[in-house]
């Protein structure tokens, strides 16, 4: 492999998930990645990991599965999986999820059954998920090239030429260069990130109001005591590490009842392989009240009614359209990418940023009107003609955004 594929396996051992001597680090990737991922652990052995375990899982033979396997089959969770991935947080775990999408593959599958699938396998690995979601021990969502996601990308380009700009894009994304230090070049902009959130965690807003040409106007409301997060961050046990690699995103946690309003996507969404498009949603009270979408409605309606709170939302974040994602203007149909070219919301299970809130159970969650879910789904409405206004406790309006960039 290249020297520039080191040098991005150390930024993700080493910044990204930050592998600690006596860890254990799970890497979950595609097969088609396992040159990558064998420097990846190889880098983690490098600063001290006492196991790297890996878990290849292929899109290609999900999509097989959920055409050919009843419903009955797809939503087994023998015991042995649940007992082994809570085995796994019996140790000092870290995650690392290596994502390459393969853009509406799973478009001619049904629905019903991987909603179905998601259902079972959220109910029965619930600790599992909420380890990282509550940051009990480090982790990190990161990429990597493959010949599908290339072309889906780039369709008019030869495979190559396609799978090379795809890599070039992503290595501008995270900051690695072969004449630069990523580490040092995330360090200042973790830097950034961080005096950005202190701007808005000193206004503690009581709401954000959203409008743009297109027709969002949206009023989401956040939790008393919220904290803004985004860059590097501790986890529970007090070792900093990027969630994301890339990130451009200052984000936190609304108020479960109190979204008011429609929005309207701005860039599609590549959810579990189907691709949900041109869609909006009407908010009431907190909870989707209507909807519709051009492309992927069946979809959208299922990840609707994954569970009772799937039409709720569990983060908000806010990020300049004058940004480096941004200004590549490439749909890279990967929400890891997309959403830090955007602003974005998340359907779903929220963030617990309040004081302490990794420690409290579900039910102080809901007491706190965080919410909790399944899932966790980010979707894009940011835009150049974003606006965006905070509202403080004491009724005082800020400008957050102005035409598309944050302006505090």
């Amino acid at each position: 492999m290249k020297a520039i594929d080191r040098k991005y396996a150390q930024l993700l051992i080493n910044t990204g998930v930050n592998v600690q001597s006596g860890q254990t680090l799970m890497i979950n990737a595609d097969p088609e990645h396992h040159e990558f991922v064998t420097l990846l652990a190889e880098e983690a052995y490098k600063n001290g990991a006492k196991e790297v375990i890996v878990k290849f899982n292929s899109e290609h033979l999900a999509r097989l599965n959920y055409l050919y396997q009843d419903v009955q089959t797809l939503t087994r969770v023998p015991q042995w999986v649940i007992d082994e991935h809570d085995d796994y947080l019996k140790t000092d775990l870290c995650k690392l999820a290596l994502r390459s999408p393969n853009p509406g593959l799973l478009n001619d599958v049904d629905s019903k059954k991987v909603t179905a699938t998601a259902q079972a396998r959220g109910k029965a690995l619930t600790r599992f998920s909420n380890y990282s979601m509550s940051s009990q021990g480090q982790w990190l969502v990161a990429a990597y090239p493959s010949q599908n996601w290339a072309k889906a990308v780039f369709p008019d380009m030869e495979s190559k030429d396609a799978y090379d700009k795809l890599y070039e894009y992503i290595l501008y994304a995270c900051r690695v260069s072969a004449d630069n230090d990523p580490e040092a070049a995330w360090e200042q902009h973790n830097a950034q990130l961080a005096k950005q959130n202190l701007a808005l965690n000193n206004y503690d807003f009581k709401s954000l109001r959203f409008t743009n040409s297109k027709g969002t106007d949206i009023v989401v409301g956040l939790v008393e005591g919220h904290i803004w997060s985004g860059g590097k961050k501790p986890s529970q046990k007090g070792v900093p590490f990027n969630a994301n690699i890339p990130t451009e995103e200052s984000f936190t946690t609304p108020d479960r009842n109190f979204v008011e309003g429609i929005v309207y996507n701005t860039l599609p969404l590549n959810n579990n392989g189907r691709l949900i498009d041109d869609f909006w949603l009407k908010f009431e009270n907190g909870q989707v009240v209507d909807f519709d979408a051009s492309v992927g409605k069946e979809a959208l309606a299922g990840l609707l009614e994954t569970d009772e709170n799937s039409r709720r939302i569990g983060e908000i974040a806010l990020i300049s359209d004058d940004s480096p994602i941004s200004n590549l203007n490439t749909l890279f149909y990967n929400t890891l990418f997309d959403e830090n070219a955007s602003c974005h919301i998340a359907l779903g299970q929220g963030y617990p940023l309040i004081e302490d809130g990794g420690k409290m159970s579900k039910d102080e969650l809901l007491a706190r009107d965080i919410n909790q879910s399944l899932i966790h789904v980010d979707f894009m409405f940011g835009s150049a003609d974003m606006q965006c206004v905070g509202t403080t406790k004491s009724g005082e309006e800020i400008v957050v955004i102005k035409d598309g960039n944050i302006v505090l």
